[in-house]
């Protein structure tokens, strides 16, 4: 008779490995017993354990969700318990609502963005695009102008799995397998100057750089037919890419050309609201004015699953005019537990000063993340608030990687030593390899340090391996 040694972890691995279809994951990888899957099986404060015990910083805030990291269980229990005792489920469907709802859509509208009083929830964030694409087009079709049927977004950007919101998205590996996009969709270019390689110099000047890539998207307005173009999409610091940030004046840009042309402009805040760039949403940093907002993720701190779209007055006066509907709907937006969640979380967020904490350490951590580029692996680091990603270069000419280079390295090395240092990062092995981080908001100036330490250690033996 043999005894197994087989750990809690490689016991749920095996088991996920026959049962379990993972996102984003090239599943027939993960072995035949799960070998290569990592299981995390609880949280505390800003550290998640593993199957096995071990601890980790989690370095990405679980999927950018996690704003208050994993201790605050006992009160969202708390939160929870009270609803699912009072009322488990009621739809947000035919003249019905429940009180959960209504609060949160109330307090929602106190800290949005200005003009913006109007909350649509929905299950998470590909599904409030989906919902500003459908209010768009029922927008602009209500007031005579149903041939607005074209979407702006920009490239490298990424705001949904959904055929919709991936019709947004210009990743021929993501959209390719699924066919024609929904949405006839124009890409332009987004703001992050490290791409232009030697015309970064020239457009190092803020004025210079937004007028360049406003001039480029009212070209492509002007090509398309502005009378065809229903919305333009895009993130204050878009995510794929590496936290890529504006320069001064686009928004202000953005909001000039769709008032111009009459086209709607939506913030995508999935990942930048809440405070991950110190504010209760991202886009005020630079002077956003959107008519829509995009909201999921830390809306609930990663403790109940939830989306919304936001709504501008102007708009909603469209909408909402007499025997005009709104057709479209999900069954569990708003769902009462959940809106309890979100309810709960912003209670803690604004009694907890948490957005104050970011504010507080931003400049620190900035510091930190910029000295990485010493490091002769790293070309560039960018972000804001506790948002940073830092752009890895290569072996080859102009800062490429080699096939080999890009196995050894940013495949296996990087991933694997930040892991065993004990932190969860995200490593991009795509176009751009990446080494980000959004930290928890709870996060102190001594875990910040401890997060740019590992980083440093990590990408200086990759350097020294180049």
């Amino acid at each position: 008779m043999t005894t197994s040694t087989r750990t809690p972890a490689g016991e749920l691995s095996a088991t996920a490995a026959r049962h379990l279809l993972l996102n984003m994951t090239p599943n027939g990888s993960l072995g035949p017993a799960g070998e290569n899957l990592f299981v995390v099986r609880r949280g505390e404060g800003p550290y998640v354990d593993d199957a096995d015990g071990r601890r980790y910083i989690d370095g990405l805030s679980g999927l950018y969700c996690c704003q208050l990291g994993y201790s605050y269980a006992p009160e969202f229990a708390e939160a929870a318990d009270k609803q699912l005792r009072e009322l488990c489920f009621s739809p947000l469907w035919s003249a019905s609502a429940h009180p959960t709802a209504i609060e949160l859509a109330e307090r929602l509208s106190r800290i949005a963005p200005l003009d913006i009083e109007h909350t649509f929830f929905s299950g998470g964030g590909a599904e409030a695009v989906e919902t500003a694409w459908k209010i768009a087009r029922r927008y602009h079709a209500l007031r005579g102008e149903s041939g607005r049927v074209k979407a702006i977004a920009r490239r490298g950007a990424y705001h949904g799995l959904t055929i919709g919101a991936l019709s947004l998205t210009d990743d021929p590996g993501l959209r390719e397998p699924y066919g024609p996009g929904a949405i006839e969709t124009r890409f332009v270019s987004n703001t992050n100057r490290f791409d232009l390689g030697p015309e970064a110099a020239e457009n190092a000047d803020d004025d210079v750089y937004t007028t360049r890539l406003l001039a480029e998207l009212e070209a492509a307005i002007l090509a398309e037919g502005p009378q065809t173009i229903a919305m333009l999409i895009a993130e204050p610091v878009q995510n794929r890419g590496g936290c890529i940030t504006p320069p001064a004046g686009y928004w202000a840009g953005l909001r000039a050309l769709a008032d111009r042309y009459g086209f709607l402009l939506v913030a995508d805040e999935v990942i930048t609201a809440f405070g991950r760039l110190g504010e209760w949403f991202g886009g005020e940093r630079y002077g956003a004015r959107p008519d829509m907002v995009t909201i999921a993720k830390g809306i609930t701190a990663g403790y109940a699953p939830m989306g919304a779209t936001m709504v501008s007055n102007a708009i909603t006066e469209v909408i909402n005019q007499p025997g005009a509907v709104l057709n479209h709907g999900y069954t569990f937006a708003g769902h009462p537990l959940s809106a309890a969640i979100a309810l709960r979380s912003l209670e803690i967020m604004e009694r907890d000063r948490i957005l104050d904490n970011v504010r507080g350490l931003q400049d620190h951590l900035a510091g930190r993340m910029a000295s990485l580029t010493d490091l002769p692996i790293v070309g560039d680091v960018r972000g804001a608030g506790f948002f940073y990603a830092c752009e890895l270069v290569g072996d080859l000419d102009g800062g490429g990687f080699s096939d080999t280079a890009r196995a050894d390295l940013i495949a296996d090395l990087i991933p694997r030593r930040l892991r065993e240092a004990g932190l969860l990062a995200r490593v991009y092995n795509r176009a751009a390899p990446l080494v980000q981080i959004a930290p928890p908001l709870i996060s102190d100036r001594h875990l910040l340090d401890r997060i740019a330490e590992i980083i440093a250690g990590t990408l200086d033996e990759a350097s020294a391996r180049l």
